[in-house]
């Protein structure tokens, strides 16, 4: 799982812009630094974008590997209820 959370350094510590939810403890992380004004805030949430996408690619590839998937026409019937879509 990917989980992206805004946040600042400040004396010493990290701190994060909203609670994470859903995170166990002791879970892994990776902290970037960004240089104060040199960040494109539109790039940078594309970035964060296609990292996600990459997670949830990623986590499609383990469903399939323990064999956690469903047939394709419950799939369709679930998004056509779903998004009132007439087939």
């Amino acid at each position: 799982m990917l989980k992206t959370i805004e946040g600042f350094y400040q004396n010493g510590q990290i701190q994060l812009t909203e609670e994470p939810q859903e995170i166990g403890d002791r879970t892994q992380v990776l902290v970037t630094f960004l240089e104060p004004g040199k960040v494109d805030p539109d790039k940078l949430r594309q970035w964060i974008d296609r990292l996600e996408t990459i997670a949830g690619i990623q986590q499609g590839f383990e469903e399939l590997d323990a064999a956690q998937t469903r047939p394709m026409g419950d799939f369709i019937q679930e998004m056509q209820q779903k998004y009132d879509i007439s087939g």
